[in-house]
């Protein structure tokens, strides 16, 4: 009778913490709607100096072009600053996403939740794996987040971040176009194989290439990797030694650099090979005689110009439309501050109204309700033996 007892007493127990527990699971999701509101809504004293987030890869396989974007992001804050009639000077928070790390996009997620209650927008993330990690995290606390590289076609299609996620780049789908045409109608060949490193931005890419390559009568063979891959002999030897040029849409300059280096090792380095915006970079540039398609930048600017004198004639065109993301938050919140306090909503509000002249885009920059650059294309690029991109198409 007491083991009997002793038992029931326990299962009561037991009961009750999961009763307690359920009671704290409910009011935690109850609350996370209402917390969700008081940040988005919340005013925050613009006083002399306002804060902006900024979501880059600041270290990790991707730190090269994290670079890049931070240091045109903070070319245009010094700019900013040194304007006297901005009343509110700007500030900038950096948040490392490691894109490209083994931790998948979970650093990314950290450092979304890592912005204090004093941001008010923020520029990024970089990657398009990224922009769908994060994307819970940023709608939640109001933010508007304009990446100046995320080209998932779906980021603006799906609707789940509908006047919160804008971008200063064309998507995919222009992308893709660009690509599949030069090699098609400047190229003209008819053997191409597809390697795609299994995130969101490469297969969306690789998928849009591979139709319209299809679609004009090339015959095309796919295959994919996993980002953390170094060794890529076993793949490298599946590519028919007729293929005309591999096509490989990553996000990690060191890793395409490497699969070059093993592609010329292995005998196949008369096979022509092209990457995507995502080694638009001096890494896989320095091979040599490689192609990459790239962003609008204007290089004739004369933000660009004085760009390139303040970082040793290096226009790194690759941070360009970070500088753009970065303009459209700091204009954004410089006109939500204009009485002297500013909400999160009320700064998303005024980046869907963005309508900036002759950037350094080369093209008058405002969105569509969907959120992407009304306009805009993606040119190629071709490496030359010194290691520099050159346009070509």
């Amino acid at each position: 009778m007491r083991r009997r007892a002793t038992a029931i007493a326990a299962m009561l127990a037991l009961v009750a913490l999961a009763s307690v527990a359920a009671a704290s699971a409910t009011v935690d999701r109850a609350a996370a709607p209402s917390a969700a509101a008081a940040a988005d809504s919340q005013l925050i004293s613009c006083g002399k100096t306002v804060t902006m987030g900024m979501l880059a890869p600041v270290t990790g396989p991707a730190a090269s072009l994290g670079k890049l974007q931070t240091d045109w992001a903070k070319f245009y804050v010094a700019a900013h600053n040194k304007i006297k009639k901005n009343k509110h000077k700007l500030r900038v928070v950096y948040g490392d996403t490691v894109l490209g790390g083994p931790g998948g996009t979970a650093e990314a997620v950290k450092a979304a939740q890592s912005f204090a209650s004093n941001v008010l927008g923020v520029v990024g993330p970089a990657g398009s794996n990224e922009v769908r990690a994060t994307t819970a995290t940023l709608r939640n606390a109001g933010f508007a987040f304009v990446s100046g590289s995320a080209t998932n076609t779906e980021l603006t299609t799906d609707g789940t971040r509908t006047n919160f996620f804008f971008r200063t780049v064309p998507p995919d789908a222009a992308q893709g176009t660009s690509v599949a045409n030069f090699i098609t109608k400047k190229l003209k060949y008819k053997r191409v194989y597809i390697i795609d490193d299994q995130e969101a931005y490469s297969t969306g890419l690789a998928d849009t290439v591979q139709q319209k390559l299809r679609a004009a009568g090339v015959t095309v063979n796919r295959d994919g990797v996993s980002q953390q891959q170094s060794d890529f002999s076993s793949l490298i030897a599946k590519i028919p030694r007729d293929t005309q040029l591999v096509y490989i849409p990553w996000q990690l300059p060191p890793k395409g650099k490497a699969f070059g280096e093993q592609m010329r090792s292995a005998g196949k380095g008369s096979v022509n090979l092209m990457g995507s915006d995502g080694l638009f970079d001096d890494a896989f540039a320095s091979l040599g005689g490689v192609y990459a398609s790239s962003f609008p930048t204007s290089g004739t600017h004369p933000i660009t110009k004085a760009f390139k004198k303040a970082h040793g004639g290096d226009p790194e065109f690759f941070g360009a439309p970070s500088y753009v993301a970065a303009q459209v938050i700091g204009g954004a919140i410089d006109r939500a501050c204009k009485n002297g306090k500013a909400s999160r909503a009320e700064v998303r509000a005024q980046v869907r109204k963005t309508n900036l002249k002759k950037t350094v885009l080369g093209l008058n920059v405002s969105f569509n309700g969907q959120g992407d650059i009304k306009g805009g294309q993606f040119g190629i690029w071709k490496a030359t033996s010194g290691g520099t991109f050159q346009p070509v198409g």
